[in-house]
């Protein structure tokens, strides 16, 4: 086993705290400096913006000065201005909590392209004298972009969220500037191991390649404050049992045509928590297979709302059927909950890694709205099976999807990029190795 595959088998013991909280370094040393390269941070909405935040409160924790850079989403007025291509932001720097946040000024956006021109500027200064290693997050042409003109002095690793399934044209634009970022990548994280092995692009950069699930902060889906108690029985008396849910954005990716369907063949109701392009089309949709009575629209949850719904659920509908759904996040967060899941088995994806068929939940196959029919009514009638299903799922969300775990993982990479680097540059930043070396 190398020192990369070691990253996901490992579970490294928690070191002394400092006097601030955190991950103590020992005899005075200077915390290991991060900047992280997201595309926006919340309060934008997504994936990979959520699980940025985690991972940076997460690592500043631990004792890490932790930056985030990324792109400004919302204009003067505090609008949302992502999707707007000739919207200007303006450059804005802040706190959250432990994290300090560099919010680039944008003056246009072209096919997911955001144009900073302080972004320049910025990276060229990065150096070992203010940075010790820098955090990509993919997808990100304006941060590739960024990298392969700047070419910052310090080494960088990459989270790999997921391939470019439906954007081929930006993708072949951008893939010679990606190649040389990736090339010169220390380490490339993938997210569960099936991601790893599924991806076409992945498999050019294996001996890079370690395995860091996302992880969440597990506390509020674990045990619920009063107000999600209250708002679960809320839930309960206002739609009855079996109540199934969906969440996340309604675009193609997510399946929910195949929701709906089969609730065509399934008592209860479907509460679907999201927004999106898709929200009109699937009401039309529920129209026509008899359901849309018992079909629950909730464009927005609060958190504790949120947490409510879940612990309501009789189960998580998961029915994405692309691999643009690398992970599936809120899986995680059901799985906290105790509510089984039922998701699918997506080719190279990791989403039937994350909840696991007979362990956390039921797969289906891909697009089958019956086999998606047929394993909710096995948990509606068989409460022995969904009691199990539960426990273990609230079991694998602790053991493998914690934030705090996830930061662990993500310095024991960090250490050995940064043993490599000043093995072939002596003296060449050893402030940051001494950091983190034991």
């Amino acid at each position: 086993m190398d020192l990369i595959d070691r990253v996901h088998a490992e579970r490294p013991e928690p070191r002394q705290r400092s006097a601030h909280g955190g991950a103590g370094w020992g005899n005075g040393q200077s915390p290991l400096r991060v900047c992280h390269l997201g595309k926006f941070y919340p309060p934008a909405s997504g994936g990979i913006e959520t699980h940025l935040r985690t991972l940076a409160q997460a690592q500043a924790r631990l004792g890490l000065a932790v930056t985030v850079m990324c792109v400004n989403h919302l204009d003067g007025g505090e609008q949302d201005v992502t999707w707007r291509a000739m919207a200007a932001t303006a450059n804005r720097e802040e706190a959250d909590g432990l994290v300090r946040l560099v919010r680039l000024g944008k003056h246009a956006s072209l096919a997911r392209l955001d144009f900073c021109p302080g972004l320049p500027w910025r990276l060229a200064r990065m150096g070992p004298t203010n940075c010790d290693l820098l955090h990509l997050h993919v997808p990100n042409p304006t941060m590739v972009l960024a990298l392969f003109a700047c070419r910052p002095r310090v080494p960088w690793v990459i989270t790999y969220h997921s391939d470019v399934v439906r954007q081929r044209t930006l993708l072949r634009l951008q893939r010679p500037f990606e190649n040389w970022v990736f090339r010169r990548a220390r380490a490339i994280l993938a997210t569960s191991p099936a991601y790893a092995q599924g991806s076409d692009y992945l498999q050019h950069f294996t001996d890079k390649v370690a395995v860091v699930p996302f992880g969440i902060d597990l506390d509020a889906f674990l045990n619920p404050g009063m107000g999600a108690r209250r708002q679960a029985e809320e839930f309960r008396q206002a739609h009855g049992e079996p109540l199934w849910l969906t969440v996340g954005r309604l675009v193609y990716y997510k399946g929910l045509h195949n929701a709906i369907r089969a609730l065509a063949r399934v008592p209860g109701k479907l509460m679907i928590v999201g927004d999106g392009p898709l929200h009109r089309e699937l009401e039309r949709l529920a129209e026509l297979e008899g359901v849309a009575d018992r079909v629950v629209w909730q464009k927005r949850l609060s958190p504790e709302e949120l947490v409510g719904a879940y612990h309501a659920a009789t189960a998580l509908w998961f029915p994405s059927n692309a691999r643009s759904e690398a992970f599936g996040f809120v899986q995680v967060e059901a799985m906290a909950c105790g509510t089984p899941v039922i998701n699918t088995a997506i080719p190279g994806s990791g989403v039937a890694w994350v909840s696991r068929d007979g362990e956390s939940g039921l797969t289906v196959p891909v697009d089958d709205w019956q086999g998606l029919a047929e394993a909710a009514n096995r948990l509606s009638c068989d409460g022995e099976l969904r009691a199990r299903l539960s426990a273990q799922a609230r079991q694998r969300a602790i053991q493998e999807f914690d934030a705090e775990l996830m930061a662990r993982r993500t310095l024991e990479v960090y250490r050995h990029v940064l043993a490599r680097v000043e093995a072939i540059h002596p003296r060449g930043g050893s402030a940051a190795l001494e950091a983190v070396t034991e």
